[in-house]
């Protein structure tokens, strides 16, 4: 192993009324997998903005890289550095070719006052042969996958000389096989000398890829362990201070049947779906990335028309065509990316609480009476436990649980016969994990019929009374929960 590239050293960040991190310290050494792991609200954001020079730490506390202590903490510092960090939604222009968000930095921060096409296509394309990647040069970047457009930010932190790249989250939203490849990269970079510092809350993923583990409990460091020093009970313990496992919740059988899909079919997606949902259920759909899943969801949803089949509402065809149709009929959706499509972070917890019904909290001259969001809002706050229990607070400040609670409190709030939960506690947690599990079997119970979209299997065999296979497009079985194990689904959905 190398020697220490970053020392973070007695580390403390204070916000109004929050400690965030307390006195935290360890080293990332030159040429490693350094695993940054905790609960959500542990302190690991707030970490990241340091090193990024976003946020500013106490007095006392410095980072040290390469032998020398940071002057001063700006976002222009950490990349002069060669501090990069890719977060969950690569902060990348959509808009503008592959080319030019690669090299656009490193053009720019060179004061070239004139566009020189050639000269930004050759810092591109050396960035993408160091991954030994062939991607079109001249494509927009918002035509890629998402797995493409990982590789495309991973360049981009190449071409500005990174040192140290930091990882948020990278394999979220990737299939098995797209997760190999970037591990393939992620050891490759290590090869050739670069420090990565990996944030994830798949525990197998840790283990494969990571050299050492730095563990953050409540803002505060709990230690930094060798990669076999520890095993999944041992991690968990320090992450959340007691043993985690998923409960596995009573199975029903419902025949109170709520919703029927007949033969949907969309070209390129999905092919003669059939299925049905009772009142009470918990229905859950999984299978590979890519089999089809969320597409159907959302064809139900009327977010993505389908072109024949039809849907049966209590019993009568209906043919939603847009998603204020679907809320209208009793029908509430939870996407999958509560970043980018579940919450507008810049906005408060009390203003994403009640986006949905705004009509029957206002007046008849279409202005929102205060006491009823107030009221709104503390009432879903208490059901869902949504901490703090700061309703002004913005929503972008909360961990990834409590996020998560806003989006599910958001759509409850409009009364809803059906939730579609699509990959309810992605980027979530062990600890946060188990409490979203109790809240949508409580919805179940409480008779509302639920369908839960899942790349875990264990949280399907935990929460789910039936569950449907998909693959290619086709579900390939229909299966109660009670008795299945892992091995019955995978060989179903491979």
């Amino acid at each position: 192993m190398g020697q220490p590239l970053v020392e973070i050293r007695n580390i403390t960040k204070i916000f109004p009324g929050v400690t965030a991190l307390e006195d935290i310290s360890f080293t990332i050494n030159a040429g490693e997998i350094h695993a940054l792991i905790g609960e959500n609200g542990a302190g690991k954001s707030t970490m990241i903005k340091i090193l990024s020079g976003l946020y500013k730490p106490e007095p006392g506390g410095e980072i040290v890289f390469d032998g020398e202590p940071f002057r001063e903490y700006s976002t222009l510092e950490s990349l002069h550095r060669g501090i990069v960090v890719i977060y969950q939604d690569f902060s990348l222009f959509s808009n503008l070719s592959v080319m030019e968000n690669i090299a656009l930095g490193p053009y720019v921060s060179a004061g070239k006052q004139m566009v020189d096409w050639k000269a930004m296509e050759e810092i591109a394309r050396k960035a993408l042969d160091k991954l030994q990647l062939q991607i079109d040069l001249h494509v927009p970047v918002g035509s890629l996958s998402v797995a493409k457009q990982q590789i495309v930010a991973i360049a981009r932190a190449l071409a500005n000389n990174a040192r140290l790249l930091v990882l948020d989250e990278p394999t979220s939203a990737l299939s098995k096989g797209e997760v190999i490849k970037l591990f393939d990269i992620m050891r490759s970079l290590k090869k050739d000398g670069i420090s990565l510092l990996f944030i994830s809350h798949k525990l197998d993923e840790l283990f494969a890829i990571s050299d050492r583990f730095t563990v953050l409990r409540d803002g505060k460091c709990m230690g930094t362990f060798d990669e076999e020093e520890l095993d999944d009970d041992r991690l968990i313990s320090l992450m959340v201070g007691r043993k985690i496992v998923y409960k596995i919740f009573d199975k029903n059988k419902r025949d109170d049947v709520i919703l029927e899909v007949k033969h949907l079919s969309k070209a390129g997606q999905f092919k003669d779906i059939n299925f049905t949902l009772s009142r009470g259920e918990i229905l859950g759909i999984t299978g590979l990335v890519g089999a089809g899943r969320t597409e159907v969801a959302q064809a139900v949803f009327g977010l993505n028309p389908f072109d024949s089949g039809e849907v049966l509402l209590e019993g009568k065809p209906v043919r939603v065509q847009k998603p204020s149709e679907a809320v209208k009929l009793g029908i509430a959706y939870v996407p999958e990316n509560r970043l980018q499509e579940g919450l507008v972070l810049g906005k408060s917890v009390k203003d994403n609480l009640v986006i949905t019904v705004l009509n029957s909290i206002s007046n008849r001259l279409g202005l929102v009476d205060a006491g009823k969001k107030s009221k709104l809002t503390a009432e879903w706050m208490e059901k869902l436990n949504i901490k703090p229990l700061m309703p002004d607070l913005l929503t972008s400040k909360l961990s990834g649980g409590n996020q998560q609670r806003v989006v599910l409190s958001k759509w409850l709030a409009t009364n809803p016969k059906i939730l579609i939960v699509d990959e309810p506690t992605n980027g979530i947690d062990v600890g946060a994990k188990t409490e979203i599990h109790q809240i949508l079997r409580t919805l179940a119970e409480s008779g509302i019929a639920v369908i839960v979209i899942s790349s875990e299997l264990p949280e399907i065999l935990a929460i789910a009374d039936r569950v449907l296979i998909m693959r290619r497009g086709r579900i390939t079985a229909e299966k109660f929960c009670e008795g299945l194990n892992q091995e019955d689904i995978l060989s179903k959905a491979i």
